[in-house]
């Protein structure tokens, strides 16, 4: 992609000739009144003046530092308000996002989930709706009735949920990834109940098949127990090849709930989801440990974003399941981010990497954990930083929640965010029903 550039502006190829042609136009004053050693040492001086612009010159426009430095500041990116999708007065449209199937007739799939307005996690069925046009309209949330709320042979009430969609180009199927939640007596959750759910959807004839879980190993490399685990919330990444960088989360005992993360790497075959393997086992000693992980494949390396409570955490890898030591996100400034206990996700946008989070710190204290405004902003994929000039708005405050989003890639130069207002009930807009937002990101 090319960096825009104002029409005033000389090509950076042509910088440092410009320069030297305006020192051509500078005038010079005759000396003859001078004595010769005065005029001999004004000469010399005015060399070496010249010369020491010309190597500032030189440094400034030729270092790979700066200019790469320049070319991380600019983030050309056009980000456009897309068609919602409207809540409804008993229910909320919550954990939403998209995926999008190419071809003669392309298509977008949104899933989302059916959920008590009030309250913690009162998740029910989940819904769909599709679009025949890029988004500028949606059909009516319609019900899928294999993955609705049901009790199972243990008397416990389960729902599917945080749910990822993913189009299979392999398969040409859907699969959305997540977890299972899991009510007692239809109300007390029990956490370590939770698995690694999926669902296919065919895109033949539309149907989508049951709710299926997937197994995991018992123990992990450290000989921990590998227990609840889930890759709800989670973006996964699908390899050449066809199978899945799936990101899951556990916990090591039954009675602490500290997260570890890793990136499984998963074959699909159309039907059935199976774990091959997975790589480094990230964790925090603080808190609830390391969760909700979100994975990307940029330019030949892999990065991984992970959720902590008081923070957020990133690292880099070569081959999508071996990772470096995490450290906390922060501006290129080295300010913290200020994202904190929700999620954050990876957008491949034109030529650029970006991460899509919210944070304290922009006139949000009233939001619940910060959670709104969205953010966007271009990521340096050296220094594993975000470069604080590219921050945008990709999706405004208005007395909700944003923090479950989800990012769906619809080409080399387009993405979408979608995003289900959260606690719409508990604020200013009490009694409105809530909004699945979407917003488009193009690339200049």
């Amino acid at each position: 992609m090319s960096e825009a550039r104002s029409p005033q502006s000389p090509d950076p190829q042509y910088q440092g000739q410009a320069t030297l042609l305006a020192m051509e136009t500078i005038p010079v004053v005759l000396l003859s009144g001078l004595p010769a050693l005065h005029t001999l040492r004004y000469c010399m001086m005015k060399q070496w003046l010249l010369t020491g612009i010309f190597f500032c010159v030189f440094f400034y426009a030729g270092s790979p530092i700066l200019c790469q430095s320049q070319t991380l500041t600019s983030a050309p990116l056009t980000i456009e308000p897309m068609t919602s999708i409207q809540g409804l007065a008993q229910w909320d449209w919550t954990q939403a996002r998209t995926t999008f199937v190419p071809g003669t007739e392309p298509i977008s799939i949104t899933t989302m989930s059916r959920t008590r307005k009030l309250g913690s996690h009162g998740y029910y069925d989940i819904y769909e709706s599709i679009s025949r046009d890029r988004g500028q309209t949606w059909s009516a949330p319609r019900l899928i009735p294999s993955l609705g709320r049901h009790q199972d042979a243990e008397g416990y009430e389960v729902a599917a949920g945080d749910l990822w969609p993913t189009y299979h180009p392999a398969t040409h199927k859907v699969i959305v990834t997540g977890k299972t939640f899991n009510f007692a007596n239809g109300s007390q959750e029990d956490f370590l109940k939770e698995k690694v759910a999926y669902a296919v959807k065919s895109l033949q004839d539309g149907r989508w098949g049951p709710l299926k879980t997937m197994d995991m190993p018992s123990l992990d490399h450290s000989g921990a127990n590998i227990l609840a685990a889930n890759a709800g919330c989670n973006q996964p990444f699908v390899l050449p090849g066809g199978d899945l960088l799936l990101p899951i989360r556990y916990q090591r005992t039954q009675d602490q709930r500290v997260y570890t993360s890793v990136v499984a790497r998963c074959r699909f075959d159309g039907e059935e989801l199976l774990y091959l393997e997975h790589g480094t086992e990230h964790s925090i000693a603080r808190d609830r440990g390391l969760y909700e992980p979100s994975v990307i494949a940029f330019k030949g390396g892999y990065y991984l974003t992970l959720r902590a409570d008081h923070a957020a955490y990133v690292t880099r890898g070569q081959d999508g399941l071996h990772y470096d030591p995490v450290k906390e996100w922060r501006f290129d400034d080295g300010d913290l981010l200020g994202s904190y206990n929700t999620q954050q996700h990876w957008a491949h946008v034109g030529d650029q990497l970006y991460l899509v989070y919210t944070r304290r710190g922009a006139g949000n204290d009233h939001v619940f954990r910060h959670r709104a405004p969205l953010f966007i902003a271009r990521v340096d994929p050296e220094r594993l930083v975000v470069i604080r000039k590219t921050e945008r708005v990709l999706l405004p405050e208005n007395h909700a929640c944003l923090g479950n989003s989800g990012i769906c890639r619809v080409g080399d130069q387009e993405s979408w965010v979608t995003c289900g207002e959260v606690r719409v009930s508990y604020g200013k807009r009490k009694g409105e029903v809530n909004r699945v937002l979407f917003s488009r990101m193009i690339a200049d």
